[in-house]
């Protein structure tokens, strides 16, 4: 479905993308889309969509250089059709470190799943091989922690088009609370209806009391792909969506702008990334990119969260380059 020629043309893309540096050696611009990024004990891992075996992952110690881990020569599948639910499909990871395990929430065949592992790197194993929701078709799951300890699932359901849920997780942190599931927002400003009916990749974080939700909206194939922002004091809603949306769309020379997640890096500055569309011409395959996100003091209500217009290109280094 939305991502699934991404999967078809990876290896293509690792070709047409190619760029010659000093002395013949190789990079390319990271070919991710969905990206989400972990930093762990001073090392960045950069999760994506881009292969049918699962899911890969990248490393770098400064978020501009990214390389295969531990020195290998091939690619390295964190988590690996084999060890999981679903054979095909691997969308949209999340890797979160929680009571020394490693939490990847991700979209398989269309559902959405969870599976663990000791080290960031993997391998990522599910103990039993299901989806979370068994009876429906979902994607784009992402976790969030509340200041108490309870941990959400926020993610997208097809019962409306694709709008965004979220519901309360148990503490094994891979069960859902079926009677706490609640809608969150769907498609409802006017820059959302280029190509209908899409709200997804929802990513949460909490402000100064305040819930603060970026989502991407229009179709991933739509160069019109844009991030917007809605906000809420309960994690249940009611959410309310800023009327400035989007806040982030073509930025640059970018085209289809989409499915952002937070982290913060080694200076301790909030950092989004995000995938665009491989040039004006062409959707796959599609490249990582990273930003700033800054809260600004407003006289009257919550702060506004604001997102920069320039981004760093991330680049990999392919294997034979000399760290």
């Amino acid at each position: 479905m939305k991502r699934l020629f991404a999967l078809l043309v990876a290896l293509i893309g690792y070709a047409v993308t190619l760029s010659a540096e000093e002395g013949g050696k190789q990079t390319t611009k990271v070919p991710f889309g969905d990206p989400f990024i972990l930093l762990h004990e001073g090392t960045y891992y950069a999760y994506g969509t881009n292969s049918d075996q699962g899911i890969l992952v990248y490393t770098s110690d400064n978020l501009k250089d990214w390389y295969y881990p531990d020195g290998r020569t091939e690619p390295l599948v964190a988590l690996h059709k084999d060890d999981v639910w679903a054979d095909r499909w691997f969308w949209a990871p999340e890797v979160y470190y929680i009571n020394e395990k490693f939490y990847m929430y991700y979209s398989a065949d269309e559902h959405i799943c969870v599976a663990v592992a000791d080290k960031p790197t993997g391998p990522f194993r599910q103990e039993v091989q299901r989806p979370m929701l068994e009876g429906e078709k979902s994607i784009d799951n992402s976790l969030f922690i509340d200041d108490d300890g309870k941990a959400y699932l926020f993610f997208d359901r097809f019962n409306d088009g694709l709008n965004i849920w979220v519901a309360e997780l148990e503490e094994d942190l891979i069960t859902i609370k079926p009677n706490t599931m609640h809608p969150c927002i769907h498609v409802s400003q006017a820059w959302e209806e280029v190509w209908p009916r899409v709200n997804e990749g929802a990513y949460v974080i909490k402000h100064k009391g305040v819930y603060y939700m970026t989502y991407s909206a229009n179709s991933y194939e739509s160069q019109s792909y844009g991030i917007g922002c809605a906000t809420a004091t309960d994690i249940y809603g009611p959410w309310t969506k800023y009327k400035e949306n989007p806040l982030l769309q073509k930025p640059g020379t970018l085209q289809g702008v989409g499915h952002s997640a937070f982290f913060k890096d080694k200076r301790g500055n909030l950092r989004i990334v995000y995938h665009a569309h491989f040039n004006d011409q062409k959707i796959h395959p599609r490249h990582m990119y990273i930003g700033t996100v800054k809260f600004k003091k407003q006289k009257e209500g919550a702060d506004r969260m604001v997102i920069s217009q320039d981004y760093l290109t991330p680049i990999l280094h392919l294997p034979g380059k000399e760290r």
